[in-house]
């Protein structure tokens, strides 16, 4: 059985880390320094537990309605060639920010920083974009907050109180802060009225419902693995606001999702949760 653990744990590992996955786990949690998040803050919580796999797909769902975020992304960020390193990157920039140094979370904000001030163009429809607009950069931090929240309190293993949760969104702020995103939400509240304001904005174009599909029905995953990624996306999904999987064209099952869906989301998660062990005490914290 430990065999078995250590070997899907591993493997989990390596396809959300990437190959250098163990060194930077090892500068992250083991370089003595201060952070800007102690070990008692609720962002550790949360972007600790096995949730986020649900929360992330979540997340991409989400944002891909905004057209000129999407557009961003369908034309510079290689999702169809290169999904897997676009996801190593992202968590291993959440990993960084969330339990590395303080130097080191500042040095991978200025890393994205310049990234995004090169990703310019123009969206099919001729609304120019740049992936350093503080609006663009506002409207995916909070989807993804809300995402990795949302997925936290229905699947976490300690899903917060009303307070943490609040502590979670002040939390984050200062990470999208520090990206340029101006005024970030630092409470439920603010990230609800955030979002809602966003609304109007969003609709699923073409690039956006071909993202859909991508992710949800054609994964660049071994046959094996489909079947627990299926029950990923269908609880990714279920999370989703009503709106947005209209706009999106995705199901919505009554019934079926309160039970089956909800229930297997909960037994993936606990095994992803018990087959990748925790990461060793942080070195120094703030």
């Amino acid at each position: 059985m430990d065999h078995l653990r250590e070997r899907l744990g591993r493997s989990l590992f390596t396809r959300v880390a990437g190959p250098a996955g163990p060194v930077n786990r090892a500068r992250i949690h083991g370089t003595p320094g201060p952070r800007w998040f102690g070990p008692d803050r609720p962002i550790r919580t949360v972007h600790g537990d096995a949730s986020m796999f649900i929360g992330g797909l979540r997340a991409l769902l989400l944002q891909s309605l905004h057209p000129l975020a999407m557009a961003a992304v369908a034309a510079h960020s290689g999702y169809r060639g290169d999904p897997w390193g676009r996801l190593q990157r992202t968590s291993t920039f959440l990993a960084v920010t969330t339990y590395g140094t303080a130097e080191d979370a500042q040095r991978a904000v200025d890393h994205v920083r310049a990234v995004h001030e090169r990703v310019r163009g123009t969206t099919a429809a001729g609304e120019p974009y740049h992936a350093a607009d503080p609006h663009l950069l506002g409207w995916v931090h909070v989807a993804e907050v809300d995402s990795f929240l949302t997925a936290h309190q229905r699947y976490g293993a300690h899903p917060l109180d009303a307070a943490g949760c609040d502590a979670y969104v002040a939390d984050t702020a200062r990470v999208a802060a520090a990206l340029g995103v101006p005024d970030p939400p630092r409470d439920r509240a603010g990230l609800a009225d955030r979002l809602a304001a966003y609304r109007p904005e969003l609709r699923a174009t073409r690039e956006a419902r071909e993202a859909a599909r991508f992710i949800l029905l054609h994964p660049p995953l071994p046959w094996i693995a489909r079947g627990p990624y299926a029950v990923l996306c269908a609880n990714a999904v279920s999370t989703l606001p009503l709106w947005a999987r209209r706009q999106l064209g995705l199901p919505h099952l009554p019934g079926v999702e309160e039970t089956f869906v909800r229930a297997s989301g909960h037994a993936l998660t606990r095994t992803i949760r018990w087959a990748m062990h925790p990461p060793p005490p942080t070195a120094n914290s703030a």
